[in-house]
């Protein structure tokens, strides 16, 4: 084998790998929520069998809630425009 033939084997392994993982990174990343999809699933799953006609709440993480805005003070004035 020459050197170019060393070259291109060692890139395409390189390029297999990276691809590799990037795969596997994108996929542990997507477990929490696939995780949290599964525990409403067998949620809704179990209000179905018990029979009772409670629409679940979607749970709100303190990522979704509103920040609550400061009100402005008295002396403040608003941006003038440009």
């Amino acid at each position: 084998m020459g050197d170019i033939d060393v070259t291109s084997t060692v890139l395409a392994i390189a390029g297999v790998a990276t691809c590799t993982l990037i795969v596997v990174k994108n996929f542990v990343d997507q477990l929490p929520d696939m995780f949290r999809s599964i525990g409403q699933a067998r949620k809704a799953w179990k209000q179905l069998a018990n029979g009772t006609d409670e629409t679940p709440q979607p749970e709100v993480t303190a990522e979704e809630r509103p920040h609550a805005l400061a009100p402005p003070a008295d002396d403040e004035e608003p941006p003038a425009a440009a």
